[in-house]
């Protein structure tokens, strides 16, 4: 049964300029992030991931996170939010005192992926998962949010097996109970493109068997084409919480992949649900035009065909979603 309406946190500004800054830092400048922050926050997006608080010797197009949270101009009703990968990420982004803060621990399905990614193997990240739950709860945060990367498969490793997701979640569990908070939403990210419609059913279905409470929020990328397919299948099974990217920008530099597309495009899942009756709350003519900013200021064609398809004038909905 599809959901009424679903939450979309837009991460193009973080993930897609993360992306694009690869070998050329100062591709996108701090003043052009905050004017498409500034943009999609005219849309009716809820969600805006703005920048990322890692080691700037890592990502060095992420340097400017502490000046780009800065110059945006927040939107009341709009939560702003960030990534932060250990301790110092945190501490970084707290500084601010302009991130929305919110606790999330993150484990990998990959181990290989999270020696490129966060330089830990499995159990130096669970134990820097145990220590960023530690220092939520030191400065008052609830940890309510938990994900796995590559939870789908890895181009490094292979197929990821549904029991490895259940045995990741099991841990993250563990982690936010020692906190003293419980999980809310748990985020099931396909990092390297790896999901398919019927992949997605079979693993949300498990997750759901076993903590049938649990509110799942999915990060889909459409490195093989399958992106906007996942959603619907994830829609289909009550899933009402989304990343996407605008214009479809970003993808992982550390998955292996130089042609890797980025993140479901934000424009093509608004208009999937404004097909199929399924409410947003964003305005997709406004989206439309942050991705066409966002494609002038990346310099290449975006992979979004909304933007070069259109909309319908009136659109044709089907009947409301029960």
């Amino acid at each position: 049964m599809l959901p009424r309406k679903i939450e979309l946190i837009e991460v193009g500004p973080r993930e897609g300029f993360q992306f694009e800054g690869i070998g050329n830092p100062d591709k996108i400048s701090t003043a052009d992030k905050i004017r498409l922050i500034d943009k999609l926050s005219e849309t009716g997006l809820k969600g805006i991931q703005t920048t990322s608080f890692v080691h700037p010797k890592q990502v060095p197009q992420m340097a400017d996170a502490e000046d780009v949270i800065a110059g945006i101009n927040q939107k009341p009703g709009v939560i702003y939010s960030a990534i932060y990968l250990n301790d110092v990420g945190i501490r970084r982004a707290l500084a601010t005192g302009k991130v929305h803060m919110s606790g999330k621990v993150t484990l990998s399905a990959s181990e290989t992926f999270s020696k490129r990614n966060q330089k830990r193997d499995a159990a130096q990240d669970y134990e820097m998962q145990r220590k960023v739950a530690a220092l939520f709860k030191e400065n008052g945060l609830e940890v309510s949010t938990a994900s796995i990367m590559a939870a789908f498969g890895c181009n490094y490793e292979g197929p990821v097996a549904i029991e490895r997701v259940i045995r990741l979640a099991e841990q993250l569990h563990e982690i936010v109970e020692e906190a003293g908070s419980s999980i809310e939403i748990l985020s099931l990210a396909d990092t390297m493109g790896w999901a398919n419609p019927e992949q997605v059913r079979r693993l949300v279905g498990a997750v759901r068997e076993r903590w049938p409470d649990l509110r799942l929020r999915m990060h889909l990328h459409d490195t093989r084409g399958l992106g906007i397919a996942n959603v619907y299948a994830a829609m289909s099974e009550g899933v009402d919480s989304f990343d996407t990217a605008v214009a479809g920008l970003g993808g992982c530099p550390f998955a292996g992949h130089k042609a890797a597309a980025g993140n479901v495009c934000t424009e093509e899942v608004v208009f999937l649900c404004r097909e199929i009756g399924v409410e947003t709350g964003v305005d997709i003519d406004k989206l439309i035009e942050a991705s066409l900013f966002a494609e002038q200021l990346v310099g290449h064609p975006v992979p979004s065909k909304v933007i070069k398809g259109g909309v319908h004038p009136e659109g044709m909905p089907a009947a409301a979603a029960e």
